[in-house]
């Protein structure tokens, strides 16, 4: 197969992913809305908070856009801004109340669909596609770093 018809298949792959949907239900937020939430989410499971910086740089956006979502979101009542105790420069993103409510609604409604897919697949195939992903991936970030 010519290189032509690899990137072909690479961007038919990419869109593909990109039009994935693990529920039949309008979501509150969009794929870029549920990573950030996502990040923020697995940051205070681990008793951690994150800023714009740390976002930007998790979800590969610049500042900027993190920046932009951030305000869409904090006036939707998604996200807030907690300003930190000892640097008041300093701003952690957190989710509110009823976003956390919300999100993990959705989630369990991904966790399921998830569910049936693995069920259907297989466990092994599963695993396999996620980790050539994973490979994939950081050969990819390695390659366009130079």
């Amino acid at each position: 197969m010519e290189s032509t018809e690899y990137l072909k298949n690479v961007f038919k792959m990419m869109k593909q992913v990109q039009g994935i949907s693990l529920g039949d239900f309008r979501s509150h937020f969009n794929n870029s809305e549920m990573r950030l939430i996502e990040e923020i989410s697995l940051a205070k499971a681990e008793d951690e908070k994150l800023i714009s910086t740390q976002l930007a740089k998790l979800l590969g956006v610049t500042r900027s856009a993190i920046s932009q979502m951030v305000n869409k979101l904090e006036l939707a009542g998604i996200v807030k801004r907690t300003p930190d105790k000892v640097d008041r420069k300093i701003a952690y993103i957190e989710l509110t109340d009823e976003a956390e409510a919300i999100y993990a609604k959705e989630r369990q409604i991904y966790s399921e669909t998830l569910n049936k897919v693995i069920e259907k697949i297989g466990i092994e195939k599963f695993e396999e596609l996620t980790a050539l992903a994973e490979e994939f991936s950081d050969v990819v970030q390695d390659v366009t770093r130079r």
